[in-house]
């Protein structure tokens, strides 16, 4: 049956999804939110943390909060503009730069790789196909930032690994 196809199909997605922000968190200390933060402000530095939220699809409080996170870690500074002492721009310490180059890419880095290699009508297919499964569902009023991470890992045993707080969404 093809919908028991379609079913195992999401169960994998949500699966993998679970073991790869578990295995992010146990090697690098750091939630996925955290790492694409990083990402952020590793590739571009300097930027204001409302710039970072945008760029990640969050409320300016998450995005906050999941900074907060980072500079306690050591991986990330802030200082106030020289031209608006109203701006807060990012840095990233040495320590947040080295913790980059050794993290593997992210998810949703090789989800938009891969479907970057489809025809539009392929990519237009997928996204119309995924839609009726969230209205299928009944799921259209849960907000989503596009960050590949489950909510369960997140309230895991050990909050200083999983902060429930870098929950996008």
């Amino acid at each position: 049956m093809k919908s028991k196809r379609i079913l195992k199909s999401i169960r994998r997605i949500i699966r993998s999804t679970g073991l790869y922000s578990r295995q992010i968190a146990g090697r690098y200390g750091v939630t996925v939110p955290q790492l694409m933060c990083l990402q952020i402000v590793v590739e571009q530095d300097g930027l204001p943390a409302g710039e970072v939220a945008r760029r990640m699809d969050l409320s300016q409080s998450t995005c906050v909060g999941i900074l907060d996170r980072l500079e306690t870690k050591g991986l990330v500074t802030r200082a106030r503009s020289a031209e608006d002492r109203r701006v807060v721009k990012l840095h990233a310490t040495d320590a947040g730069r080295d913790l980059h180059g050794r993290a593997p890419a992210l998810l949703q880095d090789k989800l938009t790789t891969g479907l970057a290699g489809l025809s539009e009508a392929e990519q237009e297919a997928i996204a119309v196909a995924l839609e009726q499964v969230v209205d299928m569902m009944d799921l259209g009023h849960v907000d989503a930032a596009p960050l590949l991470e489950t909510s369960h890992v997140l309230h895991s045993d050990s909050a200083s690994e999983h902060d429930p707080r870098d929950r996008a969404g």
